[in-house]
């Protein structure tokens, strides 16, 4: 059974942590269920993989709960079958994602960062995102992925030089932007403000910006908070071992 502090999130089977426990539990036979409360802290539809990562840490949860045998490549697998986002929040720390997004490569980890989401007015649905993202303007006969999101140069396996000025891409940007210009203005008040790189989270409608210092994400959160309508979250960047530690994960990935 699942319960949550806000209205607007579904509770029955359309939530992907129901539907982890019911994978969950159906895998390994198990024959207690469980009561569980999610307290939403981020922005529903923002682009910030909330219900993938609540996915996630169900598995986790559940898999020390019930006592389960289950080791991460069977969590892996199960969150796949739930969602392209799943596996990388099993994981943590600075990856690509390549394929569907289910196909994890580990990268080294990047220094702390200092990052301000922001959150306007405007909403965007991830079916909306697509749909746009297949207009006839972006389509190619190669059968190459037009999906650059985020990547930079990820074959060197350099994490830290997608964090460089200007080296952040996400091909929804240019659809996104069109369909909501706030979006594009609460990105480019991110840059005002200082932050070296700022870009759109998935499919929206949140952005993001990054500071090299706390002082600075500071500044700019004084700076941008005077605009109407618009959440923002102050928070940091954690290594995948800093992660582990914080869920009580005993494997290394």
């Amino acid at each position: 059974m699942l319960s949550c502090n806000d209205p607007q999130i579904p509770t029955d089977n359309g939530n992907l942590i129901v539907r982890a426990a019911h994978t969950l539990r159906n895998r390994y036979g198990i024959r207690n269920g469980t009561q569980i409360h999610l307290e939403k802290q981020i922005p529903p539809g923002g682009g910030l993989g909330g219900g993938s990562s609540n996915a996630a840490i169900c598995l986790l949860g559940l898999t020390q709960l019930w006592e389960l045998r289950a080791n991460l490549a069977e969590l892996i697998e199960i969150g796949a079958g739930l969602g392209a986002d799943v596996p990388f929040f099993l994981h943590g720390g600075s990856a690509l994602a390549t394929g569907i997004g289910t196909t994890i490569s580990l990268l080294a980890d990047v220094e702390p960062r200092h990052l301000l989401v922001v959150a306007p007015r405007a909403t965007m649905s991830t079916a909306r995102a697509y749909q746009a993202l297949r207009s006839p303007a972006l389509t190619t006969p190669e059968p190459d992925s037009i999906l650059a999101i985020s990547r930079g140069e990820a074959k060197s396996g350099d994490s830290d030089q997608w964090l460089q000025r200007g080296q952040l891409t996400n091909d929804f940007e240019q659809v996104i932007f069109d369909i909501e210009p706030e979006i594009e203005r609460a990105k480019k008040a991110l840059i005002q403000a200082g932050a070296g790189s700022a870009l759109l989270a998935g499919s929206g409608s949140s952005v993001f910006g990054i500071f090299d210092t706390c002082e600075g994400q500071q500044r700019a959160l004084e700076e941008i908070r005077a605009e109407s309508g618009w959440r923002m979250f102050p928070c940091v960047t954690l290594s995948r071992d800093e992660y582990h530690r914080q869920l009580g994960l005993e494997w290394h990935s």
